[in-house]
């Protein structure tokens, strides 16, 4: 529950909270939001690996994906201004709530 909230696909829920709460940056609570990834996924890594639930393949697949679009995504934080940012973000995070309520 806590990887999903705050690391692994939790921009959604951590960089609102991080903004609005926090009182970071548009620009810093995305770039922690990344930042948290590395150790929730390790931990999950761990967790699901040790139960043998792993697939090799299919796991590095996804790494070198990950780490491709992340790479890709942080040069793209770093030109985007604040606010253009913030109006992007804001509409994502519309359309996963149109989305979420038309799934439920």
């Amino acid at each position: 529950v806590l990887s999903g909230l705050l690391g692994v696909g939790g921009g959604i829920v951590m960089v609102p909270l991080l903004v609005l709460w926090a009182g970071y940056a548009q620009r810093d609570a995305h770039a922690m939001s990344l930042g948290a990834i590395i150790p929730i996924s390790l931990a999950s890594v761990l967790t699901y690996g040790v139960a043998g639930k792993v697939r090799p393949g299919e796991a590095a697949a996804l790494a070198i994906g990950s780490i491709v679009g992340a790479r890709l995504g942080a040069g793209a934080l770093a030109r985007i201004e604040e606010r253009p940012l913030k109006l992007v973000f804001g509409l994502f995070l519309g359309a996963v709530s149109i989305l979420l309520l038309v799934r439920s």
